[in-house]
């Protein structure tokens, strides 16, 4: 019976010294500092979803980083966000610094992504249409998006 509590105690002896570094790990790992980020989107979307959900399940802290995301309504003002510094990354069309770039700019944007694969335009009607044809927006009003937001083919 002796011998048990021996075997015993040692057994726990041993079990607490190994799992101690393991503690020790996941603790340096807790403490780690994350890198912050500001991200300024151009518009808040659908489309970003997979986006909004890696923010919520953490998936960006996970790989070490302080995720702010802010909505600039417009490539312009994500444009002038990421060039004043108060952005690190903007999510926006070519466009906005193909235009910086045409107008001289010294330390133009690099776009280095591609967030969506193909084009994100869909229209919406207040009622269902079973039958649209584009023929039945002659003479319609036309909600085209946000101010600056459309493309000049549109």
């Amino acid at each position: 019976m002796r011998n048990k509590k021996w075997i015993s105690a040692a057994a726990a002896v041993v079990l607490a010294v190994t799992a101690l570094p393991f503690t020790v790990t996941a603790r340096k790992n807790e403490e780690k500092e994350l890198t912050k980020v500001t991200l300024n989107e151009v518009a808040h979307s659908i489309f970003y979803a997979p986006q909004y959900v890696a923010i919520e399940e953490g998936y960006f802290a996970e790989e070490g980083l302080d995720l702010t995301l802010v909505t600039g309504f417009g490539a312009d003002k994500v444009l002038t966000a990421l060039i004043s510094g108060e952005a690190d990354i903007g999510f926006m069309g070519a466009e906005a610094s193909i235009y910086a770039y045409q107008e001289g700019a010294t330390d133009p944007a690099v776009n280095f992504a591609q967030l969506t694969q193909r084009a994100g335009n869909f229209l919406v009607a207040r009622e269902e249409m079973p039958d649209f044809k584009w023929e039945d927006l002659k003479g319609k009003k036309v909600l085209g998006g946000r101010k600056g937001g459309m493309h000049i083919s549109m």
